[in-house]
């Protein structure tokens, strides 16, 4: 017994024996967080990739540690060695590991996910891809109006979520408010505007306020935030020109474009058949001839 107690006195015995601890601390850390991975990814592409990274990480730790044994006696120097190691692979890595650690935020808080529509970095898109690097968007906007898709693939560092904010268009929510502006002159009657607006908004966007209904109630009980209207309303605003009236409505985020031009063909239709009661107003610049000049000369000035 003291023979296996005087082996623990000696200094090579004992930094082997705690190079030992460490490495078996390692291995723990890799399987718990391989577990951990495993529970919480549902992906099988990325569960694959984020379980690869954590395992090359922790066999790295390995190799440092056990080269550092053995090239380094004393303990000042070995973790001087690893605290200035580390801390040029981080200058130097830095934007990766920032997008690595990005990747883990977006897994683990549910920033978003792919099959949602966001806004990061000024760019907007569709998420169809979300690896441990890299976000890929199907690209929409630029120079195509409304939200149709541009046709392009835009990959965007994960480090992104840490640098700005994230405009989520369908996460707990996957409706949006619009508006539409329906413009009548003042000699039409405004009431029955009103009335044919909201009535033709109601009947059109029905399905919209009911399925909105109860998952805007969940977000009220959620999140801090006040109840709103989701049923269609109406503003009127008067311009020197004409009526504005402005109508607020609820739609799905993907059919936005969709919902608008379909609503006013049916508006307009349901105006039109007023029989001249509602007119809608536009812009109209009328270009008058400029009228002949005639220039007489009386005979006194003919001489001249």
């Amino acid at each position: 017994m003291e023979d296996f107690l005087t082996l623990f006195e000696n200094p090579t015995v004992l930094k082997f024996v705690k190079l030992g601890l460490w490495i078996l601390l390692i291995i723990f850390i890799i399987g718990f967080l391989r577990k951990m991975l495993k529970k919480r990814i549902e992906d099988t592409s990325i569960r694959y990739k984020a379980q690869k990274g954590v395992e090359i990480i922790g066999y790295f730790l390995i190799i440092l540690m056990v080269f550092m044994a053995i090239t380094v006696d004393d303990i000042k120097d070995y973790t001087l060695i690893i605290g200035l190691f580390t801390a040029g692979i981080t200058f130097t890595l830095q934007e990766l590991i920032l997008s690595l650690a990005g990747s883990f935020y977006i897994f683990f808080v549910r920033v978003y996910k792919p099959g949602d529509r966001i806004e990061i970095n000024n760019i907007k898109g569709d998420v169809i891809d979300i690896d441990s690097i890299y976000t890929t968007l199907m690209e929409i906007g630029e120079w195509v109006s409304s939200d149709n898709y541009s046709g392009r693939i835009v990959k965007i560092s994960n480090a992104f979520v840490f640098k700005g904010p994230i405009k989520n268009y369908s996460m707990d929510f996957p409706f949006v408010w619009d508006e539409l502006n329906v413009l009548i002159t003042y000699g039409s009657n405004m009431e029955l505007a009103k009335s044919i607006i909201l009535e033709k908004a109601n009947e059109f966007l029905s399905d919209y306020s009911e399925k909105s209904m109860v998952q805007w109630q969940e977000m009220v009980e959620r999140y801090y935030i006040e109840n709103a209207t989701i049923k269609p309303t109406l503003a009127v605003q008067l311009t020197d020109n004409w009526i504005a009236l402005n109508l607020r409505y609820i739609t799905d985020y993907k059919r936005r474009r969709d919902t608008k031009n379909r609503l006013f063909s049916n508006i307009e239709k349901a105006l039109k058949e007023t029989e001249g009661k509602v007119t809608l107003a536009s812009t109209t610049l009328q270009l008058l001839k400029i009228p002949e000049v005639e220039v007489q000369i009386k005979k006194g000035y003919e001489g001249i």
